[in-house]
């Protein structure tokens, strides 16, 4: 079924639960990001974890941002492996 996996033993998972981890470079500090309570550092790379619900919402974020995707993997908890 759409937006459903089945993962292992444990059956049918929704795909909510699914995470993914961004590498991104580039972030700087805009009016979109100054909502933030801390700063965004200029150099090296940064690395974010998403909801798979939430990929599209979050890449268009970064792009905003300024930032550049250079990476993304699939997180794998314990119970799948």
């Amino acid at each position: 079924m759409f937006g459903q996996t089945t993962v292992g033993a444990n059956g049918i998972s929704s795909a909510n639960s699914r995470m993914f981890r961004y590498e991104v470079v580039g972030l700087r500090q805009n009016e979109e990001n100054d909502k933030n309570s801390y700063d965004i550092r200029r150099s090296g790379s940064v690395f974010m974890t998403v909801p798979y619900n939430r990929m599209n919402e979050e890449m268009q974020r970064i792009t905003r941002m300024g930032g550049r995707i250079i990476k993304i993997e699939p997180l794998i908890s314990e119970s799948e492996s």
